[in-house]
């Protein structure tokens, strides 16, 4: 151990390690989710090495399948790794070992289920065993985020090492594999702070080097609490079943708590990586702000060539998820939609409500929409009544059949804008929606459109 703490001493400058040791015991969490990207950012920032460490220690709460899916999340941000994953279960003997070393130089002792110090040098099964607090010692260390931070030994207390059921806890684990993989950096989140002083007398206990710490800020919402799964949407699974893109989800994560010298927030991640520092990283609590997610995501999606947008929408437009019969989808009205409504969509889920009105019987009933535009909006009966009669005759092009809605509109005293709201509600069923003229004209033959400003105007 002491020949790799000197080597890693003397690469700590030129050759950082860093790791992402997630707990399979759950989903994803966009917190962990950050966290990952600050240490690949790092990695990739200093030429340094990127280690996927599964910290699956607690066999009563890990199942396979949350490890196999905290990997595919991963994989789907695009947060490669150099080495891993390493399952930290694998190491309990070595776990074991160092503890057995503890006990036997006095700095662990046994105990049972009062807390209570059982006399012994040998770990025993159905007791515990616990580190022995130093007396009057500092444990002091500088954050590159937090600056310095410093624990009185006083103030702790002797903490489990070792389960009474044979199995390592967190502290111990974490210690004595960063130790051993020669992790230089520990970038993690804010939480796990006091989780440190005890580490580092751990790391002191066995001869080992001190990581340098980098503690990420909590990330909270708009009530400025930390994110629960209880109130807020937190999982990157459900993000990714929401519509959006990975590209887009790893470069807003990058904002939050981290910021570009020179502004522009919008950009590769490679870009990012080549001016990440954790120097710049805030220790501010950062704002998960979801209407900036949707609006940097908007932005991937119209960048998307028209080919790559319609893969990726594929999954929410399938025979299997899509709103509408199978048989009534039509692939070249599609094609033709998305050229329409590409640049209006926030996610990918939004899609199928931009263009669900081409192949369902009749469009959706949103009632919002319907008072908005029949019911609050000027002369709706009279505008539905006049487009009847224009749009019967028109020639069935895109600028002539918005010349005709219009002069229906002047007529009545009414702006473009609101003129063709109750025309858009009786096709589409919703006020917001692609541009109304050029869908009538490239994908609405002219009976359907008539058709539906009669059933509309019948409800009035």
């Amino acid at each position: 151990m002491g020949s790799i703490g000197r080597q890693v001493a003397n690469l700590l400058a030129v050759n950082p390690r860093v790791r992402f040791a997630p707990s399979p015991t759950g989903y994803l969490h966009v917190g962990s989710a950050r966290t990952a990207l600050f240490n690949w950012l790092y990695a990739r920032a200093t030429g340094g090495t990127y280690v996927l460490r599964v910290e699956d220690t607690d066999a009563e709460r890990n199942r396979p399948e949350l490890t196999e899916n905290l990997l595919a999340e991963l994989e789907w941000l695009g947060l490669d790794w150099d080495e891993g994953p390493l399952y930290q279960s694998e190491r309990r003997d070595r776990h074991r070992g160092v503890v057995q070393d503890l006990l036997n130089g006095n700095l662990a002792y046994l105990c049972n289920a009062d807390n209570e110090e059982v006399p012994g040098q040998e770990i025993t099964d159905g007791l515990a065993v616990r580190f022995r607090m130093p007396a009057n010692q500092t444990v002091a260390f500088t954050d590159l985020v937090r600056g310095p931070v410093s624990f009185a030994t006083e103030d702790l207390e002797d903490f489990v090492i070792w389960r009474s059921n044979g199995t390592p806890m967190f502290l111990l684990a974490n210690a004595v594999d960063d130790a051993d993989m020669g992790i230089t950096h520990a970038i993690r989140g804010e939480d796990l702070l006091s989780g440190v002083p005890k580490v580092l007398l751990l790391l002191d206990a066995i001869g080992a080097p001190h990581p340098v710490y980098a503690h990420l800020p909590l990330l909270v919402n708009a009530q400025r609490k930390k994110l629960s799964k209880r109130r807020d949407d937190v999982s990157i699974a459900d993000y990714r079943e929401k519509g959006y893109l990975p590209e887009a989800m790893v470069n807003y994560l990058a904002l939050l708590g981290w910021g570009p010298p020179d502004d522009v927030e919008e950009r590769p991640i490679a870009e990012i990586a080549k001016l990440f520092a954790l120097e710049d990283v805030n220790k501010a609590p950062a704002f998960f702000d979801l209407k900036k997610l949707e609006f940097i995501n908007a932005g991937y999606l119209r960048a998307l060539s028209k080919e790559d947008f319609m893969e990726r929408a594929a999954p929410w437009v399938s025979a299997e998820a899509a709103p509408w019969p199978a048989e009534n989808f039509d692939a070249e009205k599609y094609s033709i939609m998305v050229g329409l409504v590409q640049e209006k969509l926030r996610t990918l889920a939004d899609l199928p409500r931009f263009v669900d009105f081409l192949f369902l019987d009749e469009p959706v009933d949103d009632p919002d929409s319907w008072h908005k535009a029949m019911v609050k909006g000027p002369q709706a009966a009279e505008m539905l009544d006049g487009a009847a009669v224009v749009l019967a005759d028109c020639s069935w092009e895109t600028e002539a059949i918005k010349e005709a809605v219009a002069a229906v509109g002047e007529g009545l005293g009414i702006k473009l804008g609101k003129a063709q709201a109750p025309i858009r509600v009786a096709l589409t069923g919703r006020t917001v929606g692609p541009p109304i003229f050029e869908t009538m004209a490239l994908c609405l033959d002219r009976q359907v459109v008539l058709d539906r400003i009669a059933q509309a105007r019948s409800r009035l």
